[in-house]
């Protein structure tokens, strides 16, 4: 199915509004279209283009069920309006920014899809206040079925060291998740002289403005040099999309140009550009760009090297400690404080998963054993500095802390990970407890068209 059906009919529901008290019957919409209401679950509706619209995006995603999908969409939306409901008696409330900005950015997605809001409105048959509209309702519902679930959720008892242990004993070993291969490394890090890359950077791009300016053609320059390899295959061209979806120093320079213009150098976290305006719509333009990346020269990374030797040596000749030296001498602020230590990125934890280790850290690490402290390698931090973003070229030294070998979780060494796999299950209990005791408490109608799915849950029929 192409893109844009599915997108169609992912969204079609959000275009019809919802009617309390509405009896289940047939509505026929302009176009032919014929809509039907297939439940009520307390005042809220759910129509056959929400059950047919949410299986066809399962099934486009590649969802796969012995039980027939239409099915398992419709209990899914009926769980969604249970919660939304009992959000609504309980005067819960979501911050109207965090949807505006879920708003924007569905449809910023969908305007870049469609080329535009004329084209968006000719493809609905609607004007954009009513799809904005009817989007925004639908967004704010889930939103407050979500905050509900946390509520629930938030309000399960602290898991006790006791009830981690009972987890853990009556837990089959099979189902317990493998740990993979963990590594706790050390680093001591030097970046490489920024000003100086930097410099030529912008040097490169003010001889290819000049050039343009004397007559080459910028989508020619943009495909021969440009580093944002997919564009640059269509001579620079990004396409007509909203300006919320670049930096805002990249769309404020877009904006401000006229056709065919052609911007001062543009500095982003992706690196420097040079841009043409091609064509503006309201919030939208189509532009070319030239991107170029700062780029180190071999006299950088000698000199890094040789420092970072230095320092590895005195640390193996216990002129000092590896901790000690991470402190004076590496410039990367997110682990020297830690005396090196580099930590998960994604959980703070001091081992790191195998599969998230840099690959070119990795081939060091494989061959060395716990104590041993590499030589200077080339590679990349993890964190912003300077206003660029993660993956900025840096040198460094790496000391190997410690390997834990792949696992299924132990109490004593990963209680954590089992501590959290406990408290997980003691929500979801609280959850599916509160969805089973409102099936029979709240008002719940199903069409006959749905009265012989084979629910996951006993009692939606009535």
């Amino acid at each position: 199915m192409k893109i844009k059906e599915i997108l169609t009919a992912a969204l079609l529901s959000a275009a019809v509004l919802m009617m309390p008290g509405l009896e289940v019957s047939a509505q026929k919409y302009e176009g032919g279209l014929i809509d039907k209401t297939v439940a009520l679950v307390g005042n809220s509706v759910i129509l056959l283009s929400d059950v047919e619209s949410d299986a066809i995006y399962m099934q486009s995603m590649g969802y796969v069920s012995d039980r027939n999908v239409r099915c398992e969409a419709l209990e899914n939306i009926m769980v969604t309006k249970i919660f939304y409901t009992q959000a609504v008696l309980d005067s819960l409330a979501v911050n109207p920014d965090m949807v505006d900005a879920m708003l924007s950015q569905q449809v910023d997605g969908i305007l870049s899809r469609f080329g535009g809001e004329k084209a968006v409105e000719a493809y609905f048959k609607k004007p954009m206040h009513e799809l904005r509209e009817g989007w925004r309702n639908r967004i704010m519902e889930e939103s407050l079925a979500n905050e509900m679930r946390r509520t629930i959720a938030g309000k399960v008892p602290e898991v006790t060291p006791k009830e981690v242990e009972r987890f853990y004993k009556r837990t089959s070993k099979d189902s317990l998740p493998v740990i993979p291969d963990q590594y706790k490394i050390s680093e001591i890090t030097i970046y490489p002289n920024v000003e100086r890359a930097e410099l030529a950077a912008r040097e490169r791009l003010l001889e290819f403005r000049q050039r343009v300016m004397d007559g080459e053609k910028f989508s020619l320059l943009a495909t021969l040099y440009s580093e944002d390899s997919e564009s640059a295959m269509r001579g620079g061209e990004l396409g007509m999309s909203s300006k919320s979806l670049f930096w805002p120093e990249f769309s404020d320079a877009a904006m401000s140009l006229k056709p065919g213009q052609v911007s001062p150098i543009v500095k982003t976290p992706n690196g420097y550009h040079l841009i043409q305006l091609i064509a503006r719509d309201g919030d939208m333009f189509n532009a070319r760009h030239i991107l170029l990346k700062p780029r180190y020269t071999a006299e950088d990374r000698d000199s890094a090297f040789i420092r970072l030797d230095s320092i590895r040596n005195a640390v193996l000749a216990d002129s000092i400690t590896f901790e000690q030296a991470a402190k004076k001498f590496s410039q990367d602020p997110l682990t020297r404080t830690n005396g090196g230590l580099v930590p998960d990125v994604e959980t703070g934890a001091p081992f790191i998963d195998i599969d998230k280790l840099k690959p070119e850290e990795y081939n060091v690490l494989k061959n060395m054993k716990p104590g041993e402290i590499s030589r200077p390698i080339e590679s990349t931090d993890n964190e912003s500095r300077a206003g660029m973003t993660a993956g900025n070229t840096a040198y460094k030294i790496i000391r190997l802390d410690e390997i834990r070998e792949a696992h299924t979780p132990t109490f004593n060494q990963d209680f954590d990970i089992l501590l959290n796999m406990a408290t997980n299950q003691k929500a979801e209990e609280a959850v599916e407890a509160f969805i089973n005791d409102k099936i029979q408490t709240i008002y719940i109608v199903i069409d006959p068209l749905f009265q012989k799915c084979v629910f996951q849950r006993d009692g939606w029929v009535k």
